[in-house]
């Protein structure tokens, strides 16, 4: 059992459009990194890592545009995301064939988003409101495997799925 997740990942020109987004210095903020970024599109927590590559496997969807932005905002009390579109079929796809696969899938409807930063015991950080603007073509989905550090999670590819 691994802990997994399903996601898209950004490519160099976008990932370079994150990076561009000021980090001042704040007591209780902390921002992710370069290897952490992307948006996922179903958390499963502990789950069998062959059954989520058979699932991948399954996951039928077409390739589409995804657009960040427009600025960066808050996800709950701890997280500043800078939401991502344009997703919502793929991550609609990965939900109907991994269902039965890790924690129960969210009910909630989806929120795209790359996490760019954590906050901890403060309400707000200045980052959020930053404007953010990118768009890019979305021809995979990963399976990834998370595991947890002192300095947030680092994590590895298990599988990839062209979409089409």
């Amino acid at each position: 059992m691994s802990r997994l997740f399903y996601a898209v990942g950004l490519p160099e020109p976008v990932l370079d459009v994150v990076a561009a987004l000021p980090r001042p210095d704040e007591k209780g903020v902390r921002y992710t990194t370069r290897e952490q970024w992307h948006v996922t599109l179903r958390f499963l927590g502990e789950a069998d890592e062959t059954e989520a590559q058979a699932a991948l496997e399954r996951v039928n969807a077409a390739p589409c545009r995804a657009t960040l932005g427009p600025q960066v905002s808050r996800l709950g009390r701890n997280v500043v995301v800078a939401p991502v579109a344009g997703l919502e079929s793929v991550a609609a796809a990965v939900a109907a064939e991994t269902a039965d696969l890790g924690t129960p899938p969210d009910a909630r409807p989806f929120a795209g988003h790359v996490t760019v930063a954590r906050l901890r015991r403060r309400g707000s950080c200045r980052i959020a409101g930053a404007l953010i603007s990118a768009e890019f073509g979305v021809e995979e989905v990963v399976l990834m495997r998370s595991r947890l550090h002192p300095d947030g999670a680092r994590y590895d590819t298990v599988a990839r799925r062209v979409l089409g």
